[in-house]
């Protein structure tokens, strides 16, 4: 795995306890979330552009299958 960067982020309270049980319900961690989140984004904005070895696409939504 390619060493990553660490910053920090100021964030509303709200939101975060938003994002926290989001990143709850597809087994993640709130960080991986967040980068789930912000490739995603990338993606359907047209501005990310995978490294040699990276995968073109977000990797796929992880956890329990929703209730119905």
């Amino acid at each position: 795995m390619p060493p990553r960067d660490a910053f920090l982020l100021r964030i509303d309270p709200k939101v975060l306890a938003a994002l926290r049980r989001w990143a709850d319900d597809d087994m993640r961690s709130v960080n991986a979330q967040v980068e789930y989140l912000l490739r995603r984004c990338l993606q359907e904005q047209g501005r990310w552009k995978p490294l040699a070895g990276e995968p073109a696409a977000p990797p796929p939504k992880r956890g329990r299958p929703p209730k119905e």
